[in-house]
């Protein structure tokens, strides 16, 4: 299992470099605001697809063998990103398609999600799903905090390489070397490719893509998949598109300016990650139903806080260059209500791990563990998509989003409602 979740940690890492490459590229003139969140899109959109790949695989070709290759597969785009982003920013700036591939393939890193979870949740037994599942994906969504915090620091130290320089061949305020950042990550995919080799045994179930299709016939399958898309596509979305949330609304972000929003945006895939690990044991201990409910309560609280926050964002000044307006959102609401969402998504992500072990017999349980997640991998595709469509380009930023947070909350009360009446009620159909 640490060899599995080390993977996944990089993995996660892989999923979300983009998360901050892409507000560093727009920082630099490399990409525009719409381009920016396409390139977020991508790596959504990839997890999801690929995951519906990676759901079958565990009692198809053994853990061993999916942890090592899946570590194999996530190497070609770390290597992509370091020698692309050696490039001039002229060169980057006509070379958007290929940054659209790029970001595709790193979906590979989310994709390993849907393989690694069942897989694990084969060799424990139901009453320690909750603490098992819930450590595993936790540190493994440590990933997104762990991209999100140490690339801004990655890309102040030359590996290789020269700095990147402004669009305009001007010098930068702070010399960045964004290529450092997938390298880094590089190392540590070698490293955790070697220990699966070495130390990996394989799952105890065996099945082929054949059997694996019953679940697709289960109720539950299509209750829990509708569950997990509100906590982890929440979770997914939001962690996706935070740093450039934050480049819209804050002017003057209170951290390292030239970084803009990508110092303080880990900060919300740390809270959610950390929950998910703690709320394990309290799921074991009073069930995973309960604490879906309260996640979901707390998703739709938190998204009024969001809504109210983004509702008071305010023109504050003009800028220079272009004579455009600027918005700012009251950065602590905003924060709070931002910071909850990520905090209910991280209980809802745990409990829902438990539920699952518990409805469906141990294989269906790990196929339904992977399709619903592959399906609320999603979250940074249909996060990004929305907010592009949304805010357009020009206007009150913060106010043309309202909506996508307007349907957070609507899902979120749907969701609870429909775990209240099948998993959470003291007659429900099915207890968990």
């Amino acid at each position: 299992m640490a060899i599995t979740t080390t993977s996944l940690l990089v993995g996660f890492m892989v999923w979300f470099l983009v998360s901050v490459l892409a507000p560093l590229l727009q920082n630099a003139q490399i990409v525009d605001r719409s381009e920016a969140f396409w390139l977020v899109a991508m790596t959504g959109l990839a997890g999801g697809l690929l995951r519906l790949i990676w759901m079958f695989l565990p009692p198809v070709v053994g853990t061993r063998r999916l942890v090592f290759w899946s570590t194999i597969a996530m190497m070609a785009p770390m290597i992509g990103w370091a020698w692309v982003l050696t490039a001039p920013a002229e060169v980057l700036r006509e070379s958007f398609a290929g940054l659209m591939v790029l970001a595709f393939f790193t979906g590979i890193g989310g994709a390993i999600f849907s393989g690694y979870m069942p897989s694990t949740s084969y060799f424990f037994p139901k009453k320690k799903q909750g603490l098992v599942l819930g450590l595993q994906a936790g540190i493994g969504n440590f990933g997104v905090a762990c991209v999100q915090l140490l690339t801004p620091i990655f890309v102040t130290i030359g590996v290789f390489g020269a700095a990147l320089t402004s669009a305009s061949g001007a010098a930068m305020s702070q010399a960045l070397y964004l290529q450092s950042a997938p390298f880094f990550i590089l190392i540590l995919l070698v490293i955790a490719a070697v220990l699966a080799f070495v130390f990996l045994k394989s799952v105890p179930i065996k099945a082929n893509f054949r059997q694996q299709r019953d679940i697709f016939r289960n109720k539950n399958t299509w209750l829990m998949m509708l569950i997990y898309l509100v906590t982890f596509g929440c979770f997914s979305g939001l962690a996706g598109t935070f740093a450039l949330m934050l480049n819209q609304l804050v002017v003057e972000v209170p951290t390292i300016s030239w970084l803009g929003g990508t110092t303080i945006a880990f900060l919300g895939a740390f809270i959610g990650s950390l929950v998910r690990i703690c709320w394990g044991p309290l799921c074991d201990r009073f069930g995973g139903a309960i604490w879906t409910f309260v996640s979901c309560i707390g998703i739709a609280l938190s998204s009024l806080v969001v809504i109210y926050a983004l509702s008071n964002t305010r023109e504050i000044v003009f800028a220079v260059a272009s004579g455009a307006p600027q918005f700012e959102v009251p950065l602590g609401l905003f924060l709070a209500g931002m910071f909850a969402l990520f905090f209910f998504s991280g209980i809802g992500n745990a409990a829902t791990f438990k539920q699952m072990p518990m409805i469906f017999p141990p294989r269906q349980a790990g196929g339904v563990i992977g399709w619903t997640a592959a399906i609320a991998a999603f979250g940074p595709f249909i996060f990004s998509v929305t907010l592009n469509v949304l805010s357009g380009t020009s206007g009150n930023f913060g106010q043309k989003i309202i909506p996508i947070f307007v349907i957070v909350c609507v899902l979120a009360l749907v969701a609870a409602a429909i775990n209240w009446h099948f998993y959470a009620r003291p007659n429900a159909e099915f207890k968990s």
